[in-house]
């Protein structure tokens, strides 16, 4: 059974990025995520980064569109 929550270097992973980039996407709300424990460890649930790709998927359509109605 897969976790329910991923912690930022599973983010990481998954999106290939640096840490400095998973903690901007949680710190500004683009990425949704909770902390956790007593060091306030940042967890980000499995479906919330699968929104989020998907939201990623849609603005990069519209952005292209955009592009592509300019020309």
């Amino acid at each position: 059974m897969a976790p329910r929550f991923l912690k930022l270097s599973d983010v990481q992973e998954i999106l290939n990025i640096s840490s400095p980039q998973a903690y901007a996407l949680v710190r500004s709300g683009d990425l949704p995520a909770i902390q956790v424990g007593g060091r306030g460890q940042w967890r980000v649930e499995e479906a919330e980064l699968e929104a989020y790709i998907q939201r990623q998927y849609a603005a990069t359509r519209e952005q292209v569109r955009a592009r592509d109605d300019a020309l």
